[in-house]
């Protein structure tokens, strides 16, 4: 990791390297994902079967998509009780926290003869998608129980679950466990591209969904971008990524183990560290070097510090907020001995995590917020993962005759300003 001082060219370089990361896509990847959606558009399940022979599990059939009750029943008995319990203090208080996110509709007639309000109605079906992780080995337990709950939360019918097959043909058992826990049984052994066309469109085996949320490689984000206008999605989201603020009193391990935590996610993952002390940076450096040698997924970190992680030296804290908003990280950490007096000055982050004992792992698992996050600056327009991705909101119009003949000469006027004269026409048979 460099060290640079903030402000300066060298400083702008870095954002603006560590910002562009990840945004574009090669054209040949971009036709490559067009064609397996179109693919399994036209084929259904004949092309699901075939992505899934070549890339997971090479002797699945049609028949097998599905998880059957007796693999949910025995996935509960495969997985340790240890498992179960912090399966269930995560899922409890991840329920807990997206309750407080539910909207009612709501109602006025503050003018006379004119009732407004707005209907939320959640959408009828909804997919979650769960990466593979590994061939299955590491199964991302987290995202199915931050996709479904919300979902549920939100009132959907039914919520669908896919995730690639290991190998054998099977998904991982604690990942079936996870989705009995938040009451998921449509489960399917499907991935990539391929699953996030079936969703969208609809096979032989799976019905269509409304709304697709979840985490995955450029090839589900591109496949998520280009049925996005037929179906809604939750994000376009890239590599993850932490910045870290920290003063003279923080812990450079705590600080190097919480960079570390992200670099290890991929290559192309970001992890920067602001502080105010040249010691502090030259300390949490060497603390990430020594952490960094005995991490299982060394050379991953290693490839992330060295592309897109930074050290910037500021002035004070408030230019490392105004550092943080710029940048609009996904994960923002403050390890200061007053975050809450910086709260304030936070205008655009993903989630924030406050003081030294709330690193950025307690939001991925336990805490509570959703764990999907907005990422690549686009914290500055984007918001987590929420009940309100699985609601509609429609509006509610009635008008007395008595008020609408009190506005009808002022629809009129700017109808006939926007040159449409049959909106002023339908205004118009009503005076006669």
């Amino acid at each position: 990791m460099n060290t640079y001082e903030y402000p300066s060219e060298a400083a702008s370089r870095k954002i603006n390297a560590i910002l562009g990361r990840g945004l574009d896509t090669s054209a040949a990847d971009y036709q490559s994902v067009s064609e397996i959606v179109e693919d399994v558009r036209s084929r259904g399940d004949a092309a699901l079967v075939e992505y899934t022979n070549q890339f997971d599990a090479p002797d699945m059939t049609a028949s097998d998509l599905r998880v059957t009750k007796v693999e949910i029943e025995a996935a509960q008995k495969k997985v340790s009780s240890d498992f179960l319990s912090a399966l269930d203090r995560a899922a409890s208080q991840i329920e807990s926290f997206h309750r407080r996110q539910v909207r009612n509709s709501w109602f006025t007639a503050e003018r006379p003869g004119v009732f407004l309000g707005q209907l939320f109605n959640a959408v009828d079906a909804a997919g979650i998608y769960v990466p593979g992780a590994r061939g299955g080995k590491t199964p991302l337990v987290s995202s199915v129980l931050m996709g479904a709950i919300p979902a549920a939360i939100a009132g959907v019918k039914r919520v669908v679950m896919v995730t690639p097959p290991m190998a054998d043909g099977t998904i991982n058992p604690n990942l079936l466990a996870a989705a009995s826990r938040v009451g998921v049984s449509e489960v399917y052994k499907t991935g990539s591209a391929w699953a996030i066309a079936a969703l969208a469109y609809g096979t032989q085996s799976i019905r269509a969904v409304d709304v697709i949320v979840g985490p995955g490689n450029i090839y589900v984000t591109l496949a998520k971008k280009i049925v996005s206008a037929f179906v809604g999605i939750d994000m376009i989201a890239g590599p993850s990524e932490i910045l870290v603020i920290a003063d003279d009193d923080a812990n450079p391990s705590f600080i190097a183990a919480d960079l570390l935590s992200q670099a290890e996610h991929d290559a192309m993952a970001s992890a920067i560290f602001v502080c105010t002390s040249e010691s502090l940076a030259a300390s949490v450096k060497k603390e990430v070097s020594l952490q960094l040698a005995d991490l299982p997924r060394k050379q991953i970190a290693e490839q992330s510090l060295g592309a897109y992680g930074a050290i910037f030296v500021v002035p004070d804290l408030s230019a490392a907020m105004e550092l943080s908003n710029r940048i609009a990280p996904e994960h923002l950490e403050l390890q200061v001995n007053d975050p809450f007096a910086m709260l304030a000055l936070v205008k655009n982050a993903g989630a924030v995590f406050m003081g030294s004992y709330s690193p950025e792992p307690v939001g991925d698992y336990t805490a509570g917020p959703n764990h999907v996050l907005p990422t690549g600056g686009s914290a500055r327009f984007s918001s987590a993962l929420s009940v309100d991705c699985f609601v509609k909101q429609s509006s509610v119009i009635s008008y007395s005759r008595e008020a609408f003949l009190k506005e009808a000469g002022s629809i009129m006027a700017l109808a006939e300003i926007e040159g449409l004269s049959a909106h002023a026409e339908s205004i118009r048979q009503r005076l006669k």
